[in-house]
């Protein structure tokens, strides 16, 4: 007898007894094609309801071609025996997509005449609904299994657990001999590192001092020679101020023999000179007004600068509302980076910009030492405008001898008439180099305090990412804690007797025996059923919805391990499947494993009060082993 699987997977089933309300039920229904060579070559079809939270749930349905026949004339079928596998195949998987639905168009349903589906013959119904009708594909009776099949299926359920859980013992076998041999290298590598760090210790120490006695050296040798050169400037001070004097005395030698050509030239020179006051005045009074607007446009960049700080301060705010929204944990370390280099060319700039603020300063000193030397030099030359004044009253009566000399003198004057026309606009340049200057040293103080702003929006945001990451490594930890606890309960759980009386819980009953399955293997854990029960009751008491997986077994053994959670009817009333943000779930690369943790596992809503405040230490996710589920 061979036997060919064709389907087996875990559907919802709503349950319909006699007298009792409707309810869903997770059936794993399989379906194997049985074809038989002694004495007559011929094929059945063998369909079986199991339950994986209920070890003694079986009913069996074996339809064989004669069979088929009359269910085809009763039930109005179309297709032949050897498309109805498939047809009915379809059917079903048509029923898996529609059963999250809230309004499913095809549901399996499970009818029993009896109050309680306990050994009485039930019928499977392929139903689909319509505005009009509940319109039945399809319906099949199915008996309920004996104590020898029970006891076969129990038995091929055991091997298969037995066989895992020595794959999971020769693989944790591994992993330990593993983690021994990277032990013992790695502290080989540290011993080693650690001579080194000593070696480069004593070589430090060595070139340090060498390097002491060597600066002391220099500095001795370094004051001497300053001495000297003290020595040496000192005289050449004294012979310069030697030679000064000597200049001096010619100066003023040279200056009072051209008094007696200014005293001629007197009359023309005070006139000019008031001409040149009520200039100067004028002067003055629009250099004041403009003081005036400079100190009114300075407010008003004060005023400016406070009102664009608080519209960034409101910019920054939007912006972190939406940053937090939308940033990652990866691309907040790539921004951490290129914050860090912006800082460091935005220091370089301050520095250039503070370094040409000195030089600006220092000009803007000498050009007001010259204009104070400037009008020392006027001052002077009014005193001595009036002493020629009064020595002009005194020389009254020698002018008429004098006027032959006028012509003479007056090329003079107006060479130095040039001379202060020259002055004058001398003067003019200076101011407006100065006014200049001023424009220049504003612009710099507002360019300055751009990139102080900056500086202070890159700070502010590479504390946020901080706190983000702070928060995430909470995160983290706190599912790890979660998922110990959970494992932890799974051991208490499992370490309790589950062996209960199978014989008493059976009414043998005079029924007629089916084929046996010889390809009834299963490749779903079963004897921890009861333990995996408690632990689904317990999740949604607390609105957390847990899957479990056994991963990544030896792909050499046909054998895969699918553990699958009893879904409540609870869950679809608070939306679905309960589960963290993506982006906590996010591969790094010095990120810790969760191991056997889903990404639909935990809500964000429910970790919000549970979030310690600071980040601890993570501990490693414990893997429980095979032998806790097996404590026989």
């Amino acid at each position: 007898m061979a036997a060919e699987r064709l389907f087996e997977r875990s559907v919802c089933v709503q349950v319909r007894c006699q007298g009792c309300e409707e309810r869903r039920l997770n059936v794993r229904v399989n379906i194997e094609l049985l074809s038989i060579s002694n004495p007559v070559h011929k094929k059945d079809l063998a369909v079986r309801l199991t339950d994986d939270t209920d070890p003694f749930f079986l009913y069996n349905l074996v339809i064989s071609e004669e069979d088929f026949q009359s269910l085809k004339s009763q039930q109005g079928l179309l297709v032949d025996f050897s498309a109805f596998p498939q047809k009915f195949i379809d059917l079903l998987q048509q029923c898996i997509q529609e059963q999250n639905k809230d309004i499913p168009r095809f549901l399996l349903q499970l009818v029993s005449s009896a109050p309680v589906l306990d050994h009485t013959p039930v019928s499977l119904n392929v139903v689909e609904t319509n505005p009009f009708k509940h319109l039945t594909h399809l319906s099949l009776k199915f008996l309920p299994g004996n104590d020898a099949e029970i006891k076969k299926f129990l038995a091929s359920c055991l091997k298969c657990l037995k066989e895992d859980k020595i794959m999971l013992e020769e693989k944790l076998r591994k992993t330990e001999e593993n983690l021994t041999r990277q032990l013992s290298y790695t502290q080989q590598s540290l011993s080693e590192k650690s001579r080194e760090l000593d070696k480069l210790k004593n070589e430090w120490t060595s070139y340090t001092t060498a390097l002491t006695n060597k600066h002391t050296q220099e500095l001795t040798n370094e004051k001497e020679r300053a001495l000297q050169a003290q020595a040496q400037y000192q005289q050449q001070h004294e012979q310069q101020k030697k030679e000064l004097e000597n200049l001096h005395q010619k100066s003023v030698q040279q200056l009072q023999n051209r008094l007696s050509e200014l005293e001629v030239i007197n009359k023309d020179l005070t006139e000019r000179r008031y001409k040149g006051d009520s200039t100067v005045r004028e002067l003055k009074a629009k250099l004041s007004g403009i003081e005036d607007e400079c100190q009114r446009t300075k407010q008003e960049v004060l005023s400016l600068r406070r009102e664009n700080t608080t519209l960034d301060a409101e910019c920054h705010e939007k912006e972190k509302l939406i940053n937090q929204l939308q940033t990652r944990v990866a691309v907040l370390e790539q921004e951490i980076k290129d914050k860090d280099q912006l800082v460091i060319r935005t220091k370089e700039v301050l520095d250039a910009t503070q370094e040409q603020k000195v030089i600006l300063e220092e000009s803007t000193e000498k050009k007001q030492s010259h204009i104070e030397k400037l009008e020392t030099t006027i001052k002077s030359l009014s005193a001595e405008l009036l002493k020629a004044n009064e020595i002009i009253k005194k020389l009254q009566g020698d002018l008429k001898t004098l006027m032959s000399k006028l012509k003479l003198k007056n090329t003079v004057t107006i060479q130095q008439e040039k001379l202060l026309a020259e002055k004058e606009e001398r003067l003019q340049k200076e101011q407006r180099e100065l006014q200049e200057t001023g424009q220049s040293l504003r612009m710099k103080e507002q360019e300055v305090c751009k990139l102080q702003e900056q500086l202070e929006t890159t700070i502010q945001k590479l504390e946020e990412s901080k706190q983000l990451l702070k928060t995430n490594e909470n995160v983290i930890t706190w599912l790890n804690k979660q998922l110990n606890e959970i494992q932890m309960a799974k051991k208490l759980e499992t370490s309790a007797p589950t062996h209960g009386a199978v014989r008493s819980a059976l009414s043998p009953h005079g029924l007629p025996d089916r084929p046996s399955f010889p390809s009834s293997g299963i490749n779903h854990p079963l004897s921890p059923l009861y333990a995996f029960q408690n632990f689904a009751e317990l999740a949604h008491n607390k609105n957390v919805q847990c899957n479990t997986q056994l991963s990544k077994i030896n792909p050499c053994s046909s054998v895969q391990t699918v553990a699958a959670a009893s879904s409540h009817p609870a869950n679809k009333e608070n939306g679905g499947n309960l589960g963290l943000e993506s982006k906590y779930f996010k591969k790094k690369d010095d990120s810790i494993p969760l191991r056997g943790l889903s990404q639909n596992t935990l809500n964000s809503e429910y970790l919000k009060p549970y979030l310690p405040t600071k980040a601890q230490p993570s501990p490693k996710a414990a893997v429980t082993p095979a032998s806790a589920y097996f404590p026989g």
